[in-house]
């Protein structure tokens, strides 16, 4: 019906027709600033990954010499063939996933690499289907959208190359040109690398804590040398659950609270309170305390906010043994907002409503609950009399990360120090052992290796018990500084017994 002129209120906006209007290719370029973080960027291609089944990533940082040159996410999911590729590549491009897909809006995969690389190529094949690859070049799509097809000899050779991984199917996605890459400074690949690693391996073993937790799925973070292949650094990521305490700080937790969620139905908050003054990477070593209280949300299963209050309070002291754990409903619903980074929910006040009636099977209120945890926190910090570790030097490359992961756990780490590294080198047959104080490394005789092999294949991270005896016995030597006749004289000690020892051990294996 056509418009009529009118003085009166339109409640129904009149149109004539419609038109498709394209995004321009600049929109390429907001991709590129969507304020993702760079192990939120890593975790969102992990998504990709475990959507695909995989059940092996491997993230790879390739090194040429002192230079970084590219990263790799290697998976053996599904893989995809040509018509999934181009799917893939386009922004918003997938229209639906399953019911337990991490993906979510369909952009992760283009707005997590553009914003830290000049260059996307994905790479990926299929049990029927040969290796194809695709490669979004910033420049290029910025003018007219254009996406490169890869040659199909290189997309083969490249999944040969990592054969270990791929077997009959799965996908590389391939970042060129990042940025970070680029500040690094001449001989400080090493620090970078380490410190970049650390961050991403705490940040992918919370949020993905409950795939970690599972038999049968594994991340690994590796240093690669492009050149020979050597592997250069390895560690796996272990899980490190925010409601991992060993005992409750009070007893009857934790406890489950039902919230009635208008517009949602009847929600469970499982309601946690931690030890006071826990030395665990899970309570102290994932972030600062007052961001990491409050509510831990999911999506099927993964991370996407690590604490919070969502408006309902705001962060205290001494509410940082309060965490509560949420599953968000599995249907779509205007209570809950994800975020496009997976790094934090958005909330209606129908949120704030609920949580005020939630209680227990008991009847105890939410707000009970938080008071309870105040008053935990209260009566510890009255204490004086509990034993307070010392801050040591972190443990770095040559530990095992299961034995790392410890070590972290039991000993508050003093942050910005570079980390001890354990490494096996040439040195007299009358030393055991020595420390390079500059180098934050403890060398140790790599003669007497086969005595703490068992026979197996020495790897970069064995000897775990050795090496962990030797950390807490010689880490003072790099915290305190400069020597002293009682720190050296214990040395001496520790090297005559400890070399007489690894020889008794070396005859033992020399005996029929």
């Amino acid at each position: 019906m056509p418009y009529s002129p009118s003085g009166d209120w339109q409640f129904d906006i009149p149109t004539l027709g419609s038109k498709q209007l394209p995004p321009a290719a600049r929109y390429v370029e907001s991709l590129a600033h969507q304020g993702y973080g760079f192990e939120a960027a890593i975790a969102d291609l992990v998504d990709n990954s475990i959507d695909a089944g995989a059940r092996n990533v491997v993230v790879s940082f390739l090194r040429d010499r002192d230079r970084l040159v590219s990263l790799l996410v290697i998976d053996d999911g599904h893989g995809m063939d040509d018509a999934a590729l181009d799917v893939a590549m386009v922004v918003g491009g997938r229209e639906g996933y399953g019911e337990g897909a991490l993906g979510h809006f369909g952009a992760g995969l283009k707005a997590a690499s553009l914003s830290h690389a000049d260059s996307l190529t994905v790479i990926s094949r299929t049990k029927r289907s040969p290796a194809t690859g695709r490669r979004w070049l910033t420049a290029q799509a910025q003018q007219d959208f254009s996406c490169d097809i890869v040659d199909p000899r290189y997309c083969q050779d490249l999944v040969d190359r990592y054969d270990g991984v791929i077997g009959w199917h799965g996908t590389i996605v391939r970042w060129d040109g990042v940025r970070a890459f680029d500040t690094v400074l001449s001989g400080q690949s090493d620090r970078f690398l380490n410190e970049q690693i650390e961050k991403l391996e705490t940040h992918l073993g919370l949020y993905l804590h409950r795939f970690l937790a599972r038999d049968g799925f594994h991340i690994d973070l590796v240093v690669e040398d492009v050149r020979t292949k050597e592997e250069l650094d390895h560690r796996g990521v272990e899980p490190i659950d925010p409601f991992g305490y060993r005992i409750p700080g009070r007893a009857g937790y934790p406890r489950t609270y039902t919230a009635p969620i208008e517009g949602v139905g009847d929600v469970a908050l499982q309601a946690h309170v931690w030890p006071p003054r826990s030395q665990l990477v899970s309570f102290r070593g994932i972030g600062p305390l007052a961001d990491r209280q409050g509510f831990y949300i999911y999506r099927n299963d993964r991370l996407v906010q690590a604490g919070g209050w969502n408006g309902i309070r705001s962060a205290e002291t001494h509410h940082s043994l309060a965490r509560i754990s949420l599953d968000l409903p599995s249907s779509a619903n205007g209570v809950f907002s994800l975020t496009v980074k997976k790094d934090g929910v958005s909330v209606t006040p129908a949120f704030a409503r609920g949580i005020e009636k939630a209680a227990d099977a008991d009847g105890h209120s939410f707000a009970a609950y938080v008071a309870e945890a105040e008053a935990v926190y209260r009566e510890a910090a009255r204490r004086s009399t509990e034993v307070q570790r010392t801050s040591a030097v972190p443990p770095g490359k040559g530990i095992d990360p299961k034995l790392k992961r410890t070590l972290r756990d039991e000993l508050p780490q003093i942050e910005g120090e570079d980390p001890i590294t354990f490494r096996w080198e040439s040195l007299p047959p009358d030393v055991f052992f020595d420390i390079d104080r500059e180098d934050h490394a403890v060398r140790l005789n790599k003669e007497f290796r086969p005595a703490f092999s068992n026979g197996r294949r020495a790897g970069a991270n064995d000897a775990p018990a050795l090496k962990g005896l030797l950390y807490l016995m010689l880490e003072k030597n790099f915290r305190m500084g400069r020597s002293s006749a009682q720190r050296n004289d214990e040395m001496a000690l520790w090297n005559s017994v400890l070399l007489s020892a690894a020889r008794c051990e070396m005859s033992r294996g020399l005996e029929p």
